[in-house]
């Protein structure tokens, strides 16, 4: 078991205060990203994609719901599956009304996207007791033509930016996977004059910056309990054993 140093007040307050500074110095990089990324061209949506929604079919303007922005999750959710994503159903059971309203407050809607037929998304909503806007893409290009779909059939094969040979070229076997499959993703629209724009996606970890759980852990002397996570073992102090402090 791996545990943090015991020190003194006055050894923690010193280490801390080294780490403000990093973590300072942190905050800065995250504000300049974030004006890079608001400074981000933006690209006009074209194609008339036709959603079945909760209350008929929908077009990817009325998900706005008369807003201005409109904030698209990408949930994993394949038309053979019976239940939806454990890991989007976890990030989505972790938004809590307030954090809709504090969107909507900023002109900007909230909306989820799948592949399941609508039947099946209705299910889980229902099952999960979520009131989230949850639109079916099913038969439509909206999946491929933003990433989170992959189908080499359909589409050159490309995630997060990255084809198959740059996946390759890291060593990573990604596309080997039985396709097409369902990835996560989140993507930003706004509307102008009537017209719809893409302005911005993020997928893989990129979404763990937009919150939820992980960055509250995040904060712990036992971070995630993930195995991968520096120092090594550290998991292994979240579950019930004997003290094993080291000084």
């Amino acid at each position: 078991m791996s545990l943090p140093k015991i020190a003194t007040r006055e050894e923690w307050l010193t280490a801390r205060k080294q780490l403000l500074e990093r973590e300072k110095d942190l905050t800065r990089q995250r504000d300049s990203l974030s004006t890079e990324r608001r400074e981000l061209s933006m690209v006009e949506v074209e194609k008339d994609y036709v959603f079945a929604g909760p209350n008929g079919p929908a077009r990817l303007i009325d998900m706005f719901e008369g807003r201005r922005q409109l904030i698209i999750y990408h949930f994993m959710f394949d038309p053979e599956w019976e239940d939806g994503c454990p890991s989007c159903t976890a990030g989505t059971d972790e938004l809590s009304p307030g954090f809709f309203e504090h969107l909507r407050t900023r002109n900007t809607s909230y909306a989820m996207v799948s592949r399941a037929p609508l039947a099946k998304l209705e299910r889980w909503k229902t099952k999960k007791g979520w009131d989230i806007p949850w639109y079916s893409s099913h038969g439509t290009d909206f999946n491929y033509d933003f990433g989170v779909t992959i189908d080499e059939s359909v589409a050159p094969g490309q995630y997060n930016f990255r084809t198959r040979e740059e996946f390759e070229a890291l060593g990573s076997d990604f596309f080997d996977s039985e396709q097409p499959f369902e990835m996560p993703g989140r993507s930003c629209f706004l509307e102008v004059d009537g017209r719809v724009f893409h302005t911005y996606s993020q997928y893989a970890r990129g979404l763990e910056s937009t919150g939820g759980s992980y960055y509250f852990l995040d904060l712990t002397a036992l971070g995630r309990q993930e195995e991968w996570e520096e120092p090594k073992r550290r998991s292994d102090s979240a579950r019930p054993a004997s003290p094993d402090f080291a000084s």
